[in-house]
């Protein structure tokens, strides 16, 4: 195993701890998004997406979850734009690629350079001086294990190309 993959393993699993990240939780994602308190935004624009249900479904998913502090690094008013509901398709496709579809812990994502989001694009993922890098979006805690999923928080709101 490369220097810099046991790097990027050794971080995620410290990350994960640092979380207080268990091998099981008794809650779905969305549950366990709201039980951090770090991720209100995220909340509140999967309830304005309708998206609610889907994440609390049998799954497996994998959310790249930004945390309040990348939603409001976004350029002012764009939250507020995106929960308009008549902009609630772009939400959407921003907040499903997001996710990917089945549990992927951080132990298989150092293994991939790529993975298929829910919205149908490519999200690329790559280990950059010892970090997960999700496209531009750095992996600051991983394998938030929920009872439908994995969570792996970011500290940036990744975009799709509109």
């Amino acid at each position: 195993m490369s220097k810099t993959l046991t790097l990027a393993k050794a971080s995620v699993v410290a990350f994960g701890v640092a979380f207080g990240a268990t091998t099981t939780q008794a809650a779905d994602i969305v549950d366990t998004a709201v039980g951090a308190g770090t991720f209100n935004t995220l909340v509140a624009a999967v309830e304005a997406a309708g998206l609610v249900e889907t994440l609390k479904g049998d799954g497996p998913f994998t959310v790249f979850a930004p945390t309040d502090e990348a939603f409001a690094a976004l350029p002012e008013g764009t939250i507020a734009t995106l929960l308009q509901p008549q902009n609630r398709d772009q939400l959407v496709a921003i907040l499903t690629y997001h996710v990917v579809p089945g549990a992927v812990t951080a132990e298989q994502v150092v293994g991939i350079t790529s993975a298929e989001t829910v919205q149908g694009d490519t999200i690329d993922i790559s280990v950059v001086d010892g970090q997960v890098m999700i496209d531009d979006a750095t992996v600051v805690t991983a394998d938030v294990m929920a009872d439908n999923g994995v969570i792996h928080v970011i500290d940036t709101v990744i975009m799709p190309d509109m």
